[in-house]
């Protein structure tokens, strides 16, 4: 399913490029005519600079010529399919610098043993986010698109099970949601709120949901680095577009393997083509 939505985007986009450049050609073909036409035929311009019509069409010939690079050239062996392969390995040296400073951060605060219990338990902690294109996944404490079918997806998985979040998170809905129970995080030993449990750490949050087989984390940003290093699995809606955002999701290593992906497209009830993605600690 990946495969075949790397391919519709990249089909799609040489479409456009070839159809520009059709466009070009055909422009290009009859502008030579009405230019010929202009100073062979009514002698416009003949007396300023002869054949003056043969220097423009030379230099509208090199800038199809271009043109035609571009698409044929240019983009062929530095279009997308390039700039992927930089970029996986520029994120692949990246991840190994990460698990590197992972490994001293845990040895130095002696934390190793907590996240391989946690790992270990029968619990399966899921992580459950939508982020864009290059991890956005709000603004203003807010969404910053509404996919239906995801706020589907979300409440048929979470449904049942307890939902571990920020403060800002819980706080950006109208009420608690119903027929979860809902896990509230925050520095602040006096809060309250309506129908959920209030806790003050991630532990703290995992330990008061150890009877739930899968608990779920549903944000914000802070609470998904947290988690991140001992959750077993994400389910992550990815929204293909770029947006402009305030928190984002973190970048996931080579520990997690893509495991299942439905591809869905934007329609009259979705403005956004959007990817549901499961990963696997691996």
């Amino acid at each position: 399913m990946q495969n075949q939505h790397e391919q519709y985007e990249s089909a799609r986009k040489r479409t456009k490029q070839k159809k520009r450049l059709y466009f070009h050609l055909v422009f290009f073909v009859l502008g030579t005519i009405i230019l010929t036409v202009l100073n062979k035929g009514l002698g416009i311009g003949e007396d300023i600079i002869a054949n003056w019509y043969l220097i423009a069409i030379l230099i509208w010939a090199f800038l199809f010529l271009l043109h035609v690079v571009n698409v044929f050239v240019t983009n062929r062996f530095f279009g997308k399919e390039w700039e992927r392969i930089q970029t996986d390995k520029i994120l692949a040296k990246h991840d190994k610098k990460v698990e590197k400073l992972e490994g001293k951060v845990l040895k130095e605060f002696n934390i190793q043993e907590k996240v391989t219990s946690y790992q270990k338990s029968k619990q399966v902690i899921t992580i459950i986010a939508a982020a864009a294109e290059n991890n956005e996944i709000g603004k203003d404490n807010k969404l910053i698109w509404h996919l239906s079918d995801d706020l589907k997806r979300f409440k048929k998985l979470t449904s049942g099970h307890a939902i571990i979040m920020g403060r800002k998170t819980f706080e950006s809905f109208p009420k608690a949601l119903p027929n979860r129970t809902n896990v509230v995080i925050t520095r602040d030993r006096n809060y309250t709120a309506e129908n959920a449990v209030v806790v003050h750490s991630l532990e703290e949050a995992l330990e008061t949901t150890k009877d739930d087989a899968q608990p779920f984390v549903i944000g914000g940003g802070e609470i998904y680095k947290q988690a991140l290093s001992i959750a077993h699995r994400i389910e992550l809606t990815r929204v293909h577009h770029p947006f402009e955002a305030d928190t984002y999701f973190p970048e996931l290593n080579k520990s997690w393997k893509e495991t299942a992906r439905e591809d869905c497209f934007k329609d009259e009830k979705h403005d956004y083509d959007y990817s549901f993605i499961t990963y696997e600690r691996a």
